[in-house]
């Protein structure tokens, strides 16, 4: 997941079985929760036949059971590693996920690119100067460099640190306060927020001063910024992602702080003058080719029509990369797998995306929308997972009202998984958004993201924070969807 972040307006109320959806208050006969509730009870029509449901249980069950989203997802981790866009990782994935989707007889093609190719250097800090010193002595700072930062001299910078704790309090520091200073942006993640289900308001307050921090700091002639970690993360961990400058402002060196880091700062800067050295060494190279991994399961009536499942197949690379996107890559793969291994060959083509740059700019999501925008009618749905590998409760969906009641028979069977929710948002996906704005419908599988923001972008983000049978109930929210959109007998509402 990278800068932008996905507004969720939640518009459910619960039904019966567990189902929600957004009726009006008051209901009069033969209305939109009556028709509801009739397709739930089996009374009504659906765009699908007992057939199709009885072949959407075999899909979800399989999902859950079969250890292919697992198996590959650990190889995209282990074996090959981070995968920071125009990395030798980065390539080795796409290669090595073509052909996997070559094995299962999609038709494979590779969407080339062009992708930001920065690299991290040598990051540290160390407290050089603070109240209450012992003579002689230094204090080790933890952080990790913003993407897209530029450099420090090589022998870095030593500089008072002053703090703010958000845009106002950096509006009214008295002129030239600022200037020639680090700058500390401590914003805090509202860890309560996140852990009652709102991860992704916590991290919308939060990542804005991870974005505007450098054009912020250097408009006040700040020598560089420092952010407090966006995300839950104990343990003296750094949280990275991409920062931004702006035209016209002088481009200054960028870093991420631990949360106890920012503390000690915060504390140590309200006793006295505390000088901090900084060492940045980061590299922005030439743009870089790269590839989104296209690979098309045929559609049998309407192969021009397409589902969309996705997920991005870059990461950071302080970690592997494992919820952030791994897990919805190999989802999307499992779609794949299991059309392909029970023989299922739906109306409409089922399209599967590793996106290529979402982290640095969604560079690979432009260049699909540069081919295939022109072609949006024929894109029926467009699905992607972005928010790691917690238990899903059903489906996020982007576009007219009228979704949330055609999706309910969808909603009944990933009911067994707990996966039976209906929830409206804006959007569903940064890759996907293109479409969406094209009127696609489009979705996500609707997760736990409690836990998500204590890993995503860090050091921590690896294979032994995916549940194993959470993964397989996502693998089967993913693959349900996608096939109840490609073989359903009417398209979904657009």
């Amino acid at each position: 997941m990278a800068v932008s972040v996905m507004a969720v307006s939640i518009a459910a109320t619960p039904l019966v079985l567990g189902a929600q959806t957004a009726p009006a208050p008051t209901a009069p006969q033969g209305s939109m929760r009556d028709r509801v509730m009739a397709q739930i009870m089996g009374d009504g029509k659906n765009a699908w036949t007992p057939e199709q449901l009885d072949t959407m249980a075999k899909l979800r069950d399989a999902a859950v059971s079969d250890p292919y989203a697992l198996t590959e997802l650990r190889h995209l981790t282990d074996n090959i590693g981070p995968r920071i866009s125009g990395s030798p990782q980065a390539q080795q994935a796409v290669e090595y996920v073509a052909a996997e989707m070559r094995k299962l007889g999609a038709e494979v093609t590779l969407e080339k690119t062009s992708v930001p190719h920065w690299v991290r250097g040598v990051e540290t800090a160390e407290l050089v100067t603070w109240s209450g010193q012992a003579p002689g002595t230094k204090q080790k700072v933890v952080l990790t460099a913003l993407g897209g930062s530029v450099a420090t001299a090589p022998e870095g910078l030593t500089a008072d640190v002053i703090v703010v704790n958000n845009w106002q309090e950096l509006k009214a520091l008295p002129p030239n306060a600022a200037r020639g200073k680090i700058v500390l942006f401590n914003e805090k993640f509202d860890k309560q927020l996140a852990a009652q289900g709102g991860g992704l308001y916590a991290y919308g307050d939060a990542v804005q001063y991870r974005a505007a921090a450098p054009v912020a700091g250097a408009s006040v002639g700040a020598a560089a910024v420092l952010v407090r970690s966006v995300g839950g993360a104990d343990y003296r961990i750094p949280h990275t992602g991409m920062t931004m400058y702006a035209p016209g402002v002088a481009k200054i060196p960028a870093a991420a702080v631990t949360a106890e880091d920012a503390d000690l700062l915060a504390n140590l800067t309200s006793q006295g003058a505390v000088k901090l050295h900084l060492t940045l060494t980061p590299q922005t190279l030439p743009d870089a080719p790269s590839y989104n991994v296209i690979a098309d399961w045929k559609g049998t009536e309407h192969p021009e029509q397409v589902v969309v499942v996705s997920g991005h197949l870059d990461s950071w690379d302080l970690a592997t990369g494992a919820i952030d996107d791994g897990a919805g890559v190999v989802v999307s793969m499992q779609a794949i797998h299991l059309l392909s291994k029970l023989g299922i060959h739906p109306r409409r083509t089922v399209r599967f995306i590793a996106w290529m740059a979402e982290e640095e700019g969604s560079q690979g999501a432009v260049t699909y929308m540069e081919e295939f925008g022109k072609d949006a009618a024929n894109h029926i749905g467009a699905i992607e997972s972005d928010l790691g590998a917690g238990h899903p409760d059903g489906v996020m969906y982007a576009g007219k009202p009228e979704l949330g009641t055609w999706l309910q028979p969808v909603a009944q069977a990933l009911a067994p998984i707990g996966g039976e929710t209906l929830r409206s948002s804006p959007e569903t996906g940064e890759d996907i958004a293109g479409l969406t704005e094209k009127g696609v419908p489009s979705f996500a599988p609707s997760q736990d993201t409690r836990f998500y923001f204590n890993y995503h972008h860090t050091p921590a983000d690896t294979f032994d924070k995916v549940d194993p049978r959470e993964l397989g109930e996502n693998a089967a929210v993913m693959t349900v969807l996608a096939y109840a959109l490609a073989d359903s007998k009417e398209t979904a509402p657009r």
